[in-house]
């Protein structure tokens, strides 16, 4: 394989689809072939200081949209600090087998270790949400993933870890992110099977960490890599480690003591040298002592506890619904909407918390619901109905979800029922008028002159004339 290098810009020959590509370092380059059999493309992150004579660690990035080039513009900050190439599929989806999307990403990963430099002793996978699922499954599937960078999610499949071949488990979550609770039960689970992993807590909900915790992400990546024999640069380590004991002391001057004390102990599995381990269990040994500590840790387990029950009974509450299409219980979803608002509006941080975390739950929860019965061959269109009535009451700014109640119901000639949702659509300040006129199964609806008074009451001007009988 020849390489030449130009300043930012270096071309590379593929061998296997016999051309050559020029490349530029520090942007994402899209569309990359894996060869010239298969249409299948890849996106690419060069590091600016990527040099062609060294060998580096890469970061397969899984999104499950085949956006690969929106996956590398989040990780790129962070893989440009820290050294890192990136390379994400675009075509792994979410509606095709987990086998195909492995395929995929095999083909992929070949095709990167044939045209660069890549140490496969430095190869991870990351995602974000269900991005990170199937980068959890990837090291099962394909061997020498030495990491996996999960964000938003906990570890796929538990069951299927084998000691014999271990990769090293870095999640990242908000403390509002519905699936908080779960990675930390995901962390609990794999120190008990003594699986080496690290869970980073950030302030915020279900979406991509910012570059600063990604960065923190792969800077772990790199101090196991020199523990495990990668040159050890003494410098780069004591600079990571005043920089988390930094973030230490901005959490608990901000009385954040229980993500100080989680990151502590995230610190412990990597600083594992007699200097930095007396310096962190001394700070985690007197902030245990504190009092706020005790009490926050009480309440925070009172919450995580009753969290689960009410995800519990969400789950009951929700499959019943749907097999009985029950109508008459939207009331009650309606009052836990209320409920969960008050958790926001309550005193108790942790709480809150769980408010925000609950709401979440529940619109994955129907989401998911709604996403496996459009799979079926034929899908059940009343619990479709049914679950996108419940969707305007969780999630009230969702427009679409009104959308398909009112061409459901026109369809079955519930003209009430459509009128119904048509009216709570513009209440929640919906102003298409040119896709409420093109709404399918609505052609009988849409004349009707209660179509058309709601339309000129919330819109001015309605397309038909309203004509008084």
């Amino acid at each position: 394989m020849k390489k030449i290098l130009f300043l930012l810009v270096f071309t590379i020959s593929f061998s296997s689809i016999g051309q050559q590509l020029v490349l530029k370092k520090g942007i994402v380059i899209d569309s990359i072939p894996v060869n010239d059999s298969i249409p299948e493309s890849f996106s690419l992150y060069l590091p600016r200081k990527f040099n062609a004579n060294e060998t580096w660690p890469v970061v397969f990035v899984f999104d499950i949209d085949g956006n690969g080039k929106r996956a590398l513009k989040l990780m790129a900050p962070a893989a440009e600090k820290n050294g890192y190439v990136l390379a994400a599929s675009n075509d792994i989806r979410d509606s095709i087998s987990i086998t195909k999307n492995v395929i995929i990403a095999n083909r992929m990963f070949n095709s990167v270790f044939e045209i660069l430099p890549i140490s496969k002793e430095r190869s991870y996978t990351a995602g974000f949400s269900q991005g990170a699922k199937l980068a959890s499954v990837i090291p099962t599937f394909i061997k020498n993933i030495q990491g996996v960078l999960s964000c938003g999610s906990p570890i796929a499949n538990t069951e299927v870890l084998s000691n014999k071949n271990q990769f090293h488990f870095i999640g990242v979550v908000g403390n509002q992110d519905f699936n908080y609770v779960d990675m930390i039960a995901s962390e609990k689970l794999l120190n008990r099977l003594k699986f080496p992993n690290q869970l980073l807590v950030f302030e915020g909900g279900h979406d991509w960490p910012s570059s600063e915790y990604l960065s923190m992400a792969l800077e772990y990546f790199t101090l196991i890599a020199m523990a495990k024999g990668e040159p050890n640069d003494k410098d780069f380590k004591s600079e990571v480690f005043k920089r988390n004991l930094g973030e230490v002391s901005n959490l608990l001057t901000d009385n954040e003591k229980l993500l100080a004390d989680h990151k502590l102990n995230q610190m412990l599995r990597v600083f594992n040298e007699d200097g930095y381990l007396d310096t962190i269990k001394a700070t985690q040994k007197s902030l245990r002592r504190s009092r706020d500590y005790k009490i926050f840790k009480r309440s925070q387990n009172a919450a995580m506890f009753k969290e689960n029950l009410i995800k519990d009974d969400y789950d009951y509450y929700l499959e019943s619904d749907i097999l009985a299409y029950n109508y008459n219980n939207l009331g009650w979803w309606a009052y836990q909407k209320e409920e969960l608002s008050k958790y926001g509006k309550g005193t108790n941080i942790f709480e809150r918390n769980m408010g925000v975390r609950l709401e979440g739950y529940l619109n994955a929860l129907i989401e998911d619901n709604i996403y496996l019965i459009q799979l079926l061959e034929e899908a059940d269109e009343e619990a479709l109905n049914f679950l996108w009535m419940l969707k305007t009451i969780i999630s009230p700014k969702e427009y679409e979800n009104y959308i398909n109640v009112i061409s459901y119901n026109s369809k079955m000639n519930d003209y009430d029922t459509a009128l119904f949702y048509l009216e709570e659509l513009l209440k929640q300040g919906y102003t298409d008028k040119e896709k409420l006129y093109t709404i399918e199964n609505t052609t009988l609806f849409r004349i009707t002159p209660e179509f058309n008074a709601i339309i000129a009451e919330y819109l001015q001007e309605a397309r038909y004339d309203i004509i008084p009988e």
